[in-house]
């Protein structure tokens, strides 16, 4: 029996009725930090916090009517003078003669538990957080969508591909446990669902976006990459996109984000060249793609915008503090810049 409560890795502590310690097993050392020689013969109140220590009387009274305390959650103190959230179980101690003569009281170490049960609501919290926000984007799309379309068909349609650009940016987070995603995984995502990837040139830092430059500068992609898909560069033979991104020292030496994205339709002989050329793209007519490329995307990451149309062209560009859109520390220029 001494063996088994020795090897225990629960903290095991004996007292009488006077709270003196008794008993003190290796577990017990390891939890509070005392020996068995600096603990044995003191009081068990060296291990409860002052404001905390009326606990230990009404310990002792339920002991004394031979009552066993259930598995309860609370503080103790260590040696060094921390805290640590402990679960004890006390059981009276009976001698040869069936008096009660002290407790026995098992510890158990649950600092990792509580932790635990932190990050968890913490996590809760947030994700409760971004929901609302993604509520609020879908309330705001199918707002904005229904204004300008008449048609049952667009207009779902419609809905469902910019609720799928949500989630593709969702995906992206998701995957690397929200601590940010790169711009270039990030614009490649978006504008996969179009295709003509050979038209598509990248090129920039590598720079590793925050949470909230993800899902406004996804949004913008989404829009840029449809309009162009249906009227632009990407519907005209011949036609090419180009996004360019860079890092600029700002005024009072604030770092400044510069994206700009230029698609030009080049030869408008082919059947889809005709079609984009009698077709009206975001430029316009205020839809929501031109919301959210002069209006959403800007003010939520503090910058401006501009978007500029032209026979066969197609500029949207955004300035923004490098702040607003980088994850903190990881915001510098990489060494080498990437073209794809």
């Amino acid at each position: 029996m001494a063996a088994i409560v020795d090897s225990s890795y629960d903290a095991i502590i004996g007292k009488d009725l006077n709270s003196i310690i008794t008993d003190w097993n290796q577990a017990a050392e390891r939890v509070f930090g005392y020996s068995a020689e600096e603990a044995i013969g003191q009081s068990i109140l060296m291990l409860i916090p002052e404001h905390m220590q009326n606990e230990e009387n009404e310990i002792i009274v339920r002991i004394r009517r031979g009552e066993r305390i259930p598995s309860f959650e609370t503080t103790r103190r260590r040696k060094d003078g921390s805290l640590v959230a402990v679960s004890l179980t006390i059981s009276p101690i009976k001698n040869g003669a069936g008096d009660i003569v002290g407790a026995s009281k098992i510890a158990r170490d649950i600092t990792a538990a509580k932790e635990s049960e932190r990050r968890i609501r913490l996590l809760m919290r947030e994700v409760n957080h971004r929901v609302k926000n993604q509520f609020a984007v879908i309330l705001s799309m199918v707002r904005e969508t229904s204004k300008r379309s008449t048609d049952p068909v667009e207009f779902e349609q419609m809905i469902r591909s910019r609720i799928m650009a949500l989630s593709r940016s969702h995906d992206l987070l998701v995957t690397s446990e929200w601590a940010g995603a790169s711009l270039f995984d990030l614009i490649q995502e978006h504008l996969k669902p179009f295709g003509h990837e050979e038209r598509i040139s990248l090129s920039g830092p590598l720079l590793t976006l925050q949470s909230n430059a993800v899902q406004n500068l996804g949004m913008a992609f989404h829009e840029l990459g449809t309009n162009s898909a249906k009227y632009g560069a990407l519907a005209a033979e011949g036609g090419r996109v180009e996004i360019t991104w860079k890092v600029e020292a700002g005024p009072e030496a604030q770092r400044r984000f510069h994206l700009l994205w230029h698609e030009t339709s080049g030869a408008t002989t082919g059947e889809a060249g005709r079609n984009a050329s009698n077709r009206k793209g975001f430029a316009d007519r205020k839809g929501f793609g031109t919301v959210v490329l002069q209006r959403v995307a800007p003010q939520s990451l503090s910058g401006s915008s501009s978007l500029e149309r032209a026979p066969g062209s197609v500029k949207w560009e955004l300035d923004a503090p490098l702040e607003a859109i980088v994850v903190p520390q990881l915001g510098a220029e990489n060494e080498t810049d990437f073209s794809v």
